[in-house]
């Protein structure tokens, strides 16, 4: 776990009132020695990088800063395509540590702002950690499977353990609330998630390889490479299937990849600087001039579809 680092960072300073609230995330490692018949691909790794974040705010900032992080989280699961997921609201267990009182306030917090995001959910009652009650944000990927990604989740532990104070209007030191939250969760996780989702078949503007330039012959490759140029210059991500394979070998070779464009380059297009467009899912647009192709890749990548 990251999580003393930054309380370490928190408790580097005196903090007022009026600092809070306070956000810290990183980027960190975490290991840990999964038994090899769970191992699975990028779903369930040994070693993982998680995004952790942990937030301080007052007990007056707690429902807006809860909703400002669903309102994050969701923001950043819609951006990739994702809208079947499924919000869990997990209760204090029988064995808990910290005040009672506190308990019950942080899961109406979490309550009221799963409402307010008019957001279906699950409560599972008991199912919170030891230290605080937490929202779980599962996706569901090709399959129907549920994994598990976002978190929002209170820590009534490591404020009293670390001793976290800030000082109040009253020039009294007061305990903060702190929140750990985990937007994407595993980075190795979410990406398996995310391939399985699309099955491979990215949106245009996240395809690793968003076009392919298929010469018809040898005689035709230096207009497709000088394509591919003008392409990589006006953003978009292109390839040059040099190869000496046959036409069809390298559309249906492209179609494999799923890559979303596959523009194929003759006599007839080098004469109209055009291409001949294809798309991965067999469909056949035709020839485009190379100004056209390259709004409509434009136009596709800022609707993100």
């Amino acid at each position: 776990m990251n999580c003393p680092f930054h309380l370490h960072i928190y408790k580097s300073h005196t903090r007022s009132y009026r600092d809070l609230p306070l956000r810290y995330a990183e980027k960190g490692t975490v290991y840990r020695y999964e038994r090899s018949g769970v191992l699975h691909g990028l779903l369930r790794v040994r070693g993982f990088t998680q995004d952790d974040a942990h937030h301080f705010c007052r007990p007056d900032q707690m429902p807006a800063e809860i909703d400002f992080v669903l309102d994050f989280c969701l923001n950043m699961l819609k951006a990739f395509g994702f809208n079947q997921f499924k919000a869990y609201l997990s209760t204090r267990p029988e064995k808990a540590v910290g005040d009672p009182a506190q308990w019950r306030d942080a899961e109406a917090a979490l309550k009221a702002s799963l409402e307010r995001a008019k957001l279906d959910y699950e409560i599972d009652a008991g199912g919170g950690a030891f230290y605080g009650p937490k929202i779980d944000l599962k996706l569901l990927d090709a399959l129907g499977r549920e994994w598990q990604l976002s978190t929002i989740q209170f820590d009534f532990n490591m404020a009293e353990r670390f001793d976290l104070t800030y000082v109040n209007a009253e020039g009294q030191a007061e305990r903060p609330y702190m929140v750990h939250r985990a937007l994407l969760g595993s980075m190795e996780r979410f990406f398996g998630v995310l391939i399985e989702h699309y099955a491979g078949a990215f949106p245009v503007w996240l395809a690793p390889v968003q076009a392919v330039l298929v010469p018809i012959a040898d005689r035709h490759l230096p207009y497709a490479e000088e394509v591919a140029k003008k392409l990589k210059e006006a953003g978009l991500r292109v390839q040059v299937d040099d190869r000496s394979d046959r036409m069809n070998a390298k559309i249906r070779n492209a179609q494999i990849q799923k890559i979303p464009y596959i523009l194929v380059v003759g006599d007839k297009e080098i004469e109209q600087n055009s291409v001949a467009l294809r798309l991965r899912s067999g469909e056949n647009p035709g020839p485009l001039q190379l100004e056209a192709f390259m709004e409509r890749a434009r136009q596709e990548i800022q609707a993100r579809i």
